[in-house]
């Protein structure tokens, strides 16, 4: 396969439904610490699109490359790693001498997603097969280095979509009765929800601060929200991220991170408190957004992030619970993969990461 890649400047890339791949979530990396790069694609002589790449300096004079939901373009599937490990190979020089691999998060569907064997009597997706026979798909027709599944995802593999195009009758139809119950239950009961600015970052944190005690999740470290919200240009081109609060007399119940990218928006992060839980606020949060989405023109809402079956023992399995409730349908991505160019430090690498993540998307 004959891959060519060319830099050009990060405003430049062109707008995708996929938040992560715009020069939007390019300047916030740079706020965050990462270079960011900005790249051309050409596929046997074809434009395969943008890129964005980020690069973090990981400690111990090394860096590691990494590509959130990229690339977009999606390749016939028996050449899915072909490609990966020629765009890996022609991406080389683009990055630091002592970087020591690239990790391609996809935003592809699992080849396995469509497997009818792959899933249950009751309809769930039983999930991809063992890593080996995983590797081996991947890398076949691949003939210089070897793709290896990243042993942690990075950005959430398993998704809900809700269709946005739907009236706001028929998406309420669609809806779980419950789920459908508490929207309208937080409205009767006088739950609010309103667009904030930067000063709410305060209210913000405190709820965040809340939600990671209440579930003992890991947080992101203090100033991330700050670097997303406080941006001068979050607002640049068709991308926007903004904060909405949900209140009750001017008591915050619950607040999101809403971005819209081109015709897609994405519930990025969630808090609540835990106080007046009865009041719903949650769902009447994820009304608005998806009323903000339809206003903006977007023919979709992601829900960022689910288990990919309703597992109880699975972390996520309490956001599959909330977030399926609202109609949505399963998208299954290909999860994160690793080419490394520095086979020792990448294996060093992989030893520490096995004990958690080493960075953040």
């Amino acid at each position: 396969m004959d891959v060519r890649i060319i830099p050009k400047a990060l405003p430049n890339l062109e707008t995708t439904r996929l938040l992560q791949q715009t020069s939007l979530w390019g300047r916030i990396k740079r706020r965050l610490g990462w270079k960011a790069i900005a790249l051309d694609l050409e596929a046997d002589g074809a434009d395969a699109g943008d890129m964005l790449v980020v690069v973090k300096d990981v400690g111990n004079g090394s860096n590691v490359a990494y590509v959130p939901y990229g690339p977009e373009g999606l390749p016939s599937e028996d050449s899915r790693g072909e490609y990966l490990a020629a765009l890996s190979g022609e991406l080389r020089p683009h990055l630091p001498g002592d970087c020591l691999f690239v990790r391609w998060d996809l935003p592809w569907e699992s080849p396995y997603a469509r497997e009818t064997g792959r899933y249950d009597c009751d309809g769930h997706w039983m999930g991809a097969p063992e890593t080996r026979v995983r590797e081996s798909r991947m890398n076949f027709g691949v003939r210089a280095g070897r793709l290896r599944k990243a042993k942690t995802d990075i950005l959430p593999p398993d998704t809900l979509l809700v269709d946005l195009t739907l009236s706001s009758d028929d998406l309420l139809a669609r809806m779980r009765p419950k789920t459908r119950y508490n929207v309208r239950l937080a409205a009767k009961r006088g739950v609010t929800v309103r667009t904030a600015g930067t000063g709410d970052l305060e209210t913000w944190n405190a709820l965040y601060a809340d939600t990671a005690r209440r579930n003992r999740m890991s947080a992101h470290r203090d100033g991330y929200f700050a670097s997303v919200l406080e941006s001068p240009d979050r607002q640049a081109g068709d991308e926007t991220i903004t904060m909405l609060v949900a209140e009750k007399d001017g008591r915050p119940l619950a607040a999101m991170f809403l971005s819209i990218s081109a015709d897609r928006a994405t519930y990025l992060y969630g808090a609540s408190s835990s106080e007046e839980r009865n009041l719903m606020a949650p769902y009447a949060l994820q009304w608005a957004a998806m009323m903000q989405g339809k206003r903006s023109g977007c023919s979709s809402y992601d829900f960022f992030g689910v288990a990919p079956r309703p597992d109880p023992d699975h972390p996520m399995y309490g956001l599959y619970s909330f977030k399926s409730g609202f109609g949505g349908a399963m998208l299954h991505r290909q999860g994160s993969w690793d080419f490394a160019y520095d086979e020792p430090g990448y294996e060093s690498y992989a030893a520490f990461e096995s004990a958690g993540p080493r960075f953040s998307s």
